[in-house]
C-alpha cells in the first residue's frame, strides 16, 4: 500500500550536502600537519632547498615555531576547514545535479550507467563551479600555513588575512592562482572517473554483494594516486601565485602563469614541478580515504536516518553498503 502523504526526510540535494560537508570537517582535521608540509615544500623556490624532506620540514617546525608545537602544526586549520567543508559540499551537491542534467540531456533511463565521459563532465562542471567559489580561502589558507605565526606580518588568523588582502590587494588578491585551480579541476575529473568505474566494476565482481568499506578505500585510494601523480604540478603553480612576503607583507612580485611556469623548469627543472609530492600524497591519499569512507556512510546512512524509502531510492544507495571492513 503506497502512502499518499507527503515525506518529511532530507531531499537528495541535502543528504549530499551534509554528506560531502561532513566528509571535508573530518579528513581536513585529521590530516592538517600534513598540508602544512606539503605547502612549505611547494612555496620553496631554491634549486636545492634547504628544507627538502617531509621530515626536515617537520623538524622545523617543531623547533622553531613556538612552544605549542600541536598549535604550530595547525596553523591556518579554520581556512582549511571552512574550504575543506564547503568545497566538498558544493562539490559533492552540483556532482549529483550534474549527473542529472547528464541523464536528462542524453535521456537516459533511470538504471541506464553514465558512461566515463558523462562523469568527466559531471565532475568537470562541478569542480569549476567550487573552484571559483572556494578560491579566496585557497589564499589565505596557503598564505597561513607558509608561514609560522611568529613571522613578522604573518597572518593571525582568517578574518585578519582577509582584511590584509583586501586592503593591499584588493578583491582581485582573493583569486591569486585561479588559472592553475581551473586546470586542477582535471584532477577531481579524473578521480571521479576512476573512482566510479572501479566502483562498477567491483559491483560487477561482486554481483549482488554490497560494497564495503574496504572496497571504498581501494578505489579511492587508488583513483586519488592515479590523478595526483598526472595533475600535481599544476598545485605548485597555484601554490607560488597565491604565497606572498610575509615579512612586511607584500605579495612576491611575479610573472603570470606562463612565466612563472618557464621559472620553475629553468631554475628547478622537472623536479620543481613535484615538490611536496610525497607529503601530498601520504596526506591526500588518507583524507581521500576518509573523506569517502564517511561521505558514503552518511550518503547511506542520512535517508535511512531522517527520510523514506523514496529518499533512498532517489540516491541511488539501496544496498550499495556494507558497514565492516
Amino acid at each position: 500500500m503506497t502512502s499518499s502523504s507527503p515525506s518529511h526526510g532530507l531531499s537528495p540535494a541535502s543528504i549530499e550536502t551534509i554528506a560531502g560537508l561532513t566528509a571535508g570537517l573530518v579528513s581536513t582535521i585529521i590530516v592538517h600537519p600534513l598540508d602544512i608540509i606539503k605547502t612549505r615544500l611547494q612555496v620553496d623556490t631554491s634549486a636545492h632547498p634547504l628544507l627538502n624532506s617531509s621530515r626536515a620540514v617537520f623538524r622545523d617546525i617543531l623547533r622553531n615555531e613556538g612552544p605549542s608545537r600541536i598549535a604550530a602544526l595547525y596553523r591556518g586549520l579554520t581556512p582549511n576547514l571552512v574550504g575543506n567543508s564547503a568545497g566538498w559540499a558544493l562539490y559533492f551537491l552540483w556532482y549529483r545535479e550534474g549527473q542529472d542534467v547528464v541523464r536528462k540531456l542524453r535521456g537516459y533511463t533511470p538504471d541506464q550507467q553514465l558512461t566515463s565521459l558523462d562523469y568527466l563532465s559531471a565532475s568537470a562542471g562541478a569542480g569549476m563551479l567550487s573552484a571559483i567559489l572556494t578560491n579566496p580561502i585557497w589564499v589565505i589558507k596557503t598564505r597561513m600555513l607558509s608561514t609560522s605565526a611568529s613571522q613578522a606580518g604573518a597572518y593571525p588568523g582568517m578574518i585578519s588575512g582577509l582584511h590584509t588582502i583586501i586592503k593591499t590587494e584588493g578583491i582581485r588578491g582573493l583569486f591569486h592562482g585561479m588559472t592553475p585551480s581551473l586546470f586542477g579541476v582535471s584532477h577531481g575529473a579524473l578521480y571521479f572517473v576512476a573512482y566510479e568505474k572501479l566502483k562498477l566494476r567491483r559491483r560487477q565482481t561482486k554481483k549482488d554483494q554490497p560494497l564495503s568499506n574496504a572496497d571504498t578505500l581501494i578505489a579511492s585510494s587508488m583513483s586519488k594516486i592515479f590523478a595526483g601523480v598526472v595533475t600535481y604540478p599544476h598545485q605548485v603553480v597555484r601554490a607560488r601565485l597565491q604565497t606572498y612576503t610575509a615579512n612586511d607583507g607584500t605579495q612576491i612580485r611575479r610573472p603570470g602563469v606562463m612565466g612563472l611556469i618557464k621559472r620553475i623548469w629553468h631554475n628547478e627543472g622537472v623536479v620543481g614541478f613535484y615538490k611536496g609530492l610525497f607529503p601530498n600524497l601520504l596526506r591526500v591519499v588518507p583524507s581521500t580515504c576518509v573523506t569517502f569512507l564517511v561521505y558514503e556512510n552518511a550518503r547511506w546512512s542520512l535517508p535511512r536516518i531522517f527520510g523514506s524509502q523514496d529518499d533512498v531510492t532517489a540516491l541511488g544507495v539501496a544496498g550499495n553498503r556494507k558497514g565492516s571492513l
